[in-house]
């Protein structure tokens, strides 16, 4: 069995991981957990404005934040998962509906799990929803994991 779980840091993503983490996985089970991560447009309009190594720094930031994410997380499966559970991960530079639908084609998944943020209408529309992108094209099987009610409160 392979699963590509994508995960944010967030509880919701945490909540995937506990959900595949808690289940009994056929021997040899693969999962690839990814964290897709973007570079945000200059603060300012004026692009002279900007010091010349601003990109690179903030380059350098969200790599090591996503490293942290993805650290996190492997170490939350290994915790809960057999030695005959592959785990491996992930960082890739992109939109999160994009790269995980990418990564779940290319390892050739049979399941992607992902958590849901649970957005009103008017925020899905606004900001656009990552688990329906996932579960309107994804080639495979979806899990959407939702948080319990009492934990989506302390969120």
């Amino acid at each position: 069995m392979k699963i590509v779980i994508g995960v944010d840091g967030s509880n919701y993503s945490d909540a995937a991981l506990e959900e595949v983490s808690q289940r009994t996985w056929p021997h040899g089970s693969e999962i690839l957990v990814v964290n897709a991560f973007e570079i945000p447009l200059a603060p300012t309009a004026e692009v002279w404005a900007i010091p010349t190594d601003y990109y690179v720094k903030l380059d350098r930031i969200i790599r090591a934040q996503s490293d942290e994410v993805l650290k996190a997380a492997e170490k939350q499966l290994r915790s809960h998962l057999t030695d005959t559970i592959e785990i491996k991960t992930k960082a890739v530079l992109g939109s999160p509906k994009r790269v995980i639908l990418d990564e779940a084609e290319n390892f050739k998944a049979d399941l992607i799990v992902v958590g849901s943020h649970g957005y009103p209408t008017w925020e899905r529309l606004l900001l656009g929803s990552v688990s329906q992108a996932v579960v309107s094209h994804a080639k495979c099987s979806v899990e959407v994991v939702r948080l319990p009610i009492e934990k989506k409160m302390a969120a």
